[in-house]
């Protein structure tokens, strides 16, 4: 599928894959898309950044690599490491069958037949759909070495091979990368991209979000959901409900045959919104009361 031609064309490619955005990010991501520039998605946890490469993958019909970002990560998970098994065995193989030609040898074993390429060096490779969709998710977790490193990448979508030579993307692929903020990411990288802040979304937009991914949920419950999620980003938690949780909580309840909130069914299902056993003492009992009590008085309003 062709890239969208405007902002509008991009609403509703996000729209077909049952993602509800807002116009800022089809802007965003409609220029992302035209100038070949990569996306950087900074946000709380669960607010739908990950999901719009997903998005991409699908409705564009390309290949999604995603590369996982977690501390220590290097350029051998990353980019390309060596078989060295494999070359080890076709080393001695080759001198029990009497070669000594250690030139023809070293080019054999450092051939690409012993190369395991990674999520960036895949990024880089022709495909017949089109360039990949690269998902660089949760940059925040590497460090600042792999920051630098993905720079020089980012900046001329290349990567060098010292026993193969460079290898050049003929077309850059459509990078999206994530962060949930856990730590500042170096401006130099940011300026390779295009930036968008992904918040919670009003009550009026999760509404929606939850009609789409939750079609069977009585309308009643809801709108009640939604509001008591959004009362509950409001309280001084640990970590706040993302969108993500507002649906696996929307799914429970609708498995539950809920029609509507009450405290004893809120209590029971706190674990379904909330990650952390502080946050669930601090909410649960009494709170949950409250809660709903100011929930119900605004929906009345």
């Amino acid at each position: 599928m062709d890239l969208p031609k405007s902002i509008d064309d991009t609403l509703t490619l996000l729209t077909g894959a049952d993602y509800v955005a807002d116009r800022s990010l089809a802007t965003v991501l409609f220029l992302s898309l035209r100038m070949g520039r990569p996306l950087f998605l900074e946000g709380e946890a669960g607010v739908g950044k990950t999901e719009i490469a997903k998005v991409l993958s699908v409705t564009l019909g390309r290949r999604l690599i995603r590369l996982q970002c977690y501390e220590g990560l290097d350029v051998s998970s990353a980019v390309y490491e060596w078989n060295y098994a494999s070359q080890m065995m076709a080393i001695r193989l080759s001198e029990a069958s009497g070669e000594t030609d250690r030139q023809r040898l070293e080019g054999d074993v450092f051939s690409e037949r012993y190369l395991v390429k990674r999520p960036l060096l895949q990024a880089l490779e022709p495909a017949t759909e089109g360039p990949p969709v690269l998902l660089i998710d949760e940059l925040d977790r590497t460090d600042e070495a792999f920051e630098a490193f993905l720079l020089e990448i980012l900046s001329d979508f290349q990567v060098t091979i010292p026993e193969l030579g460079t290898v050049r993307a003929e077309h850059p692929p459509i990078v999206i990368i994530t962060s949930n903020r856990t730590r500042e990411i170096h401006d130099a990288l940011k300026r390779r991209c295009l930036y968008h802040w992904v918040g919670y979304p009003d009550a009026a937009r999760e509404t929606e979000i939850v009609r789409t991914k939750v079609p069977g949920a009585p309308e009643k419950l809801t709108s009640e959901i939604v509001a008591f999620v959004q009362k509950l980003r409001k309280e001084d938690l640990f970590k706040l409900p993302g969108v993500a949780e507002t649906l696996d909580w929307a799914g429970a309840l609708h498995e539950l045959d809920a029609v509507a909130l009450d405290p004893s069914l809120v209590n029971d299902t706190l674990g379904v919104i909330l990650k952390y056993q502080d946050d669930i003492e601090k909410v649960g009992g009494a709170k949950v009361e409250q809660l709903l009590a100011d929930m119900r008085s605004e929906l009345r309003v």
